[in-house]
C-alpha cells in the first residue's frame, strides 16, 4: 500500500497530470498488490478523473497478470473493464477469453457475449460486471438499485425482451427494467448479503438479531462496511428491530459488540465500528492500543475501561505481569502530577504490587490541595478510594468532603459523600452548607435537583427532609426551572425537573401542595406560569391541585381564565376574513399541488439523500404545511368585529384613538385585528404592546409607551369613521 496515500492525494486534489505520473511509474513495477490495485482502482473510479483515465487504465494487465489470489485478480480486472473506454481488441479479446474459462458451462454463454458487447466489439465498457449481472439474473434473487430504490427481488426475466420484472424496496409495484437499464443502475447480491436478508425474509433476520445481536451486526459490517452507531440504526431501526424496543435492543448489542474479538468498537460515537480480518484477543488489542504511547491520563482510562469490561483477563498472568511493568514505567519516566500518581499506584495494587498501599498512604498524607486532585482524578472508582484513604488517614476530611460536595461531577460520587457527611457528628455542618445552596439556588442548579430527589423521599432523614424544608426547595426548583429556559446547555436538566415534577400523576407537586399555605401555593403557581416549559395543561393540574388544598384559588382561576378566553380572540374585519381565507384557499388548492409535482419531478432524478432538488421540494412543503396549519388555527379563533363589539366610552378593539404626547403632537390611531394591521397607516394590531398600554382607558386619561407620556384627547367608532 506504499502508493495508495499518494494516489488518493492526487484525486482529491483533482491533480490528473500528478496522478497518471504515478501510474506510469507505478504500472513499471515487478511487485503487484491485489489489494492496492483495487483501492486505486475504487478510488478513482468515483471520482472526476475516470473518464479521462478510461485511456490509460489497461497499463497496468502487465501487473494484474502477476496477481496470485483469484478474488483479487478478479476484483482488479472488473474495475479495469468498468474504468476503460478504448474498446481495443486486445482488450475484447481478454474479455472474452476470461468469460469463455470463467462461464464454460453456460449454455447462454455466446448470448451473454452479445448483450455485454463482446461480439461486435464497439463498445463493451463494463463487461465483466454485466456478465456477472446477466448471469445472477434468475428469478427470486436480489438485486441493489444505485440510485435510491434500494433492494429489488427478480420476479421475471425474458432474454428475447432482453428486459427483467423486479420490486422494489422503496417503489410501489412490479417495474420493467430493460436491460441497457440495468446496466446502468443494478447490482448483484448474493443471498446471504444483509440487504437480501432485510428484503426477502425480515422475520428471520428480526429472530436473529434478538437472539445474536452481534452476529447481525457483523453480517452488516462485512456487507456494508464501516458503519457509526447512527448509520448502524439506520439500517435495522424499524426495517428490523421495532423503533420501540431499539434502545433496549442496542443496550444489549453494544454491551456483545465490546466483547466481540472480531469487531472493532470505536471510542466516540462519531467514529466506525469495523469488522477485522480475523478474531484479536483482547489484550492483544488493548497492547496495541499501548504501543502508540497515548498520553497518561489516556492510558489510565484506557486500561481501567478495559478491565471493568473484561476482568478475567487478569488470571492470564503473562498479561497481569505486563501490565505491572508497563505502570512501573510511567511511574518512574513520566512527570506525573498528583491525580496522576495516585492513579497509577492504585492500579499497582490492584495488581497485588507489594507496598503501594503506603505509597498511597504517605501520598494522600501530604496532598496540598486534594479537593483539586479529587476532581482531576479521572476514574470515579480512584475517586471513592482516595475518599475513603482521606477520612480515614486526615483530620481535616469534613472541609474536604464539603469542598466536593457541590463541585464533583458524578452524582453516585456525590451520594457517597453525602452519606459519609450525614452522620450526627457533621450533620450540622451538612445542613450549614444546605442553606447556603437553598439561599443561592442558582449557583449549583444540578446539585440543588439533586439534593431535591434525596429529600422528596418519605424516608429521607437528611436536612431540610421536613415539610418546611421541602416546601423552600419545591419554590427554587421552580426558579431554577425559569433560569434554565434561557440557558440552551442546560436543556437536559429542564427536561428532567418537568419529568420529576410530572411524574406517577404530578404526585411530587400534589404532596408538596398538600403541606403549604395557600400564600405559598400562590407563590408557586405565580413561579410555575413563568416557565415556559410547562404546558398550558401543566400549568391547569398545576392549578386543580393548589385548588383542592386551597379552594378559595378557584375563583381566582376563573377570573384569569375569562381574560386569557378573551385574549385568545382574534378580532378582523369583514375584508381582513375573507383575505386570509383566501391565502389558506391557494395554499390548499394551488400551492399544495404545485409542490407535490416538484417533489415527484425531484424524486424522479433518482439518490435522494443527495437530490438538492428533493430536499428543497419536501422544505417547501413543510412551509406550507406550518402556514396551513397556522392560519387554519386562526380563522378557528377569529371573530368578525361588528359595532356593536366596540366600547364607546372607553378604548378597546374598533376604537380610533386620538391622542397627544409630552411635546403637544396630536396623534391617530385605529385599532383593529393583527389581519388588518397597517403600521404606516396608522392601524394597529389590537395585540400590540401600544394598543395594550392604551387599551382601557378613558378620554382625558393618560398612559405611557416606551418613556413618553400620552393624554386621550377623543375616542371615535372604527364604523362611523367607515360611514
Amino acid at each position: 500500500m506504499a502508493y495508495l496515500k499518494d494516489f488518493r492525494d492526487r484525486i482529491q486534489n483533482n491533480d490528473y497530470p500528478g496522478f497518471l505520473k504515478i501510474w506510469e511509474e507505478y504500472c513499471y513495477g515487478d511487485q503487484p498488490d491485489g489489494e492496492e490495485i483495487i483501492a486505486v482502482l475504487e478510488s478513482v473510479k468515483s471520482s472526476d478523473l475516470a473518464k479521462p483515465f478510461g485511456i490509460h487504465v489497461e497499463r497496468i494487465l502487465t501487473l494484474w497478470r502477476e496477481l496470485k489470489d483469484y478474488h483479487q485478480a478478479h476484483g482488479a480486472l472488473r474495475l479495469i473493464f468498468d474504468l476503460q473506454t478504448t474498446n481495443s481488441e486486445e482488450l475484447a479479446d481478454l474479455a472474452t477469453e476470461y468469460l469463455k474459462n470463467q462461464h464454460a458451462n453456460d449454455p447462454l454463454l455466446i448470448e451473454k457475449l452479445r448483450l455485454v458487447g463482446l461480439r461486435n466489439r464497439e463498445r463493451f465498457q463494463s463487461a465483466i460486471r454485466n456478465f456477472e449481472l446477466l448471469t445472477h439474473m434468475k428469478k427470486g434473487n436480489y438485486i441493489f438499485h444505485t440510485s435510491g430504490w434500494g433492494t429489488g427481488e427478480i420476479i421475471d426475466v425474458s432474454l428475447v425482451r432482453e428486459e427483467m420484472t423486479l420490486e422494489f424496496e422503496y417503489v410501489i409495484g412490479p417495474q420493467q427494467f430493460s436491460f441497457e437499464k440495468a446496466f446502468k443502475t443494478l447490482l448483484p447480491l448474493p443471498s446471504d448479503h444483509f440487504y437480501s436478508r432485510r428484503f426477502g425474509n425480515p422475520d428471520t433476520l428480526e429472530k436473529e438479531a434478538r437472539d445474536n445481536p452481534n452476529e447481525i451486526v457483523r453480517l452488516l459490517l462485512r456487507d456494508l462496511g464501516p458503519k457509526t452507531a447512527a448509520e448502524i440504526k439506520e439500517e435495522l431501526c424499524d426495517l428490523v428491530i421495532p423503533a420501540s424496543e431499539w434502545n433496549r435492543w442496542w443496550q444489549t448489542a453494544r454491551a456483545k459488540l465490546k466483547k466481540d474479538t472480531k469487531i472493532e468498537c470505536p471510542k466516540e460515537l462519531k467514529d466506525r465500528f469495523r469488522l477485522l480480518a480475523e478474531e484479536v484477543p483482547h489484550e492483544v488489542a488493548l497492547h496495541k492500543a499501548l504501543e502508540t504511547k497515548p498520553s497518561v491520563n489516556a492510558t489510565i482510562q484506557m486500561v481501567y475501561t478495559f478491565l471493568r469490561d473484561f476482568p478475567e483477563t487478569l488470571k492470564n498472568g503473562e498479561f497481569k505481569a505486563s501490565l505491572e511493568v508497563r505502570f512501573k514505567e510511567v511511574l518512574t519516566q513520566e512527570q506525573l502530577n498528583d491525580s496522576q500518581k495516585l492513579q497509577v499506584l492504585f492500579f499497582l495494587e490492584d495488581l497485588n504490587v507489594p507496598k503501594m498501599g503506603d505509597q498511597i498512604g504517605e501520598l494522600i498524607v501530604h496532598l496540598q490541595t486534594a479537593a483539586e486532585v479529587i476532581r482531576s482524578i479521572e476514574v470515579m472508582g480512584f475517586q471513592k478510594r482516595t475518599l475513603q484513604q482521606i477520612k480515614k488517614l486526615r483530620k481535616d476530611w469534613q472541609e474536604i468532603y464539603l469542598d466536593l460536595l457541590f463541585t464533583v461531577d458524578q452524582n453516585l460520587l456525590r451520594d457517597f459523600i453525602l452519606g459519609e457527611l450525614s452522620a450526627p457528628p457533621t450533620k450540622d455542618v451538612l445542613k450549614q452548607k444546605l442553606t447556603s445552596l437553598l439561599i443561592h439556588p442558582l449557583s449549583f442548579p444540578e446539585v440543588f435537583v439533586w439534593y431535591f430527589q434525596k429529600i422528596i423521599d418519605k424516608k429521607s432523614k437528611l436536612p431540610f427532609s421536613e415539610s418546611e424544608g421541602k416546601n423552600r426547595f419545591f419554590e427554587g426548583i421552580l426558579i431554577i426551572l425559569d433560569f434554565l429556559e434561557q440557558k440552551p446547555q442546560h436543556r437536559d436538566l429542564a427536561k428532567k425537573i418537568i419529568a420529576l415534577l410530572t411524574a406517577d400523576r404530578y404526585k411530587i407537586v400534589r404532596d408538596i401542595m398538600q403541606q403549604s399555605s395557600l400564600e405559598e401555593v400562590k407563590e408557586y403557581l405565580l413561579l410555575a406560569t413563568k416557565c415556559n416549559s410547562l404546558t398550558d395543561h401543566d400549568i391547569k393540574i398545576l392549578h386543580s391541585l393548589g385548588e383542592v388544598v386551597h379552594p378559595s384559588l378557584t375563583r381566582l382561576r376563573k377570573e384569569k381564565d375569562r381574560t386569557s378566553t378573551e385574549d385568545l380572540i382574534i378580532w378582523t374585519t369583514q375584508e381582513g376574513y375573507q383575505k386570509t381565507q383566501a391565502r389558506i384557499q391557494q395554499i390548499a388548492t394551488v400551492e399544495t399541488v404545485n409542490n407535490a409535482r416538484e417533489i415527484e419531478a425531484a424524486r424522479a432524478l433518482g439518490d435522494l439523500r443527495e437530490n438538492a432538488e428533493f430536499k428543497a421540494a419536501l422544505e417547501r412543503r413543510d412551509r406550507l404545511q406550518s402556514e396551513l396549519k397556522f392560519l387554519s388555527d386562526q380563522i378557528g379563533r377569529a371573530r368578525i368585529l361588528t359595532p356593536e363589539d366596540i366600547l364607546a366610552d372607553e378604548v378597546s378593539v374598533g376604537s380610533v384613538v386620538h391622542c397627544r404626547d409630552s411635546k403637544g403632537e396630536h396623534l391617530r390611531f385605529i385599532l383593529l385585528g393583527p389581519w388588518d394591521a397597517d403600521p404606516e397607516q396608522h392601524i394597529l394590531s389590537f395585540q400590540s404592546k401600544l394598543a395594550q398600554a392604551m387599551k382601557g382607558h378613558s378620554i382625558g386619561e393618560k398612559f405611557e409607551f416606551q418613556g413618553d407620556l400620552f393624554t386621550i384627547t377623543d375616542i371615535d367608532n372604527y364604523f362611523d369613521q367607515k360611514k
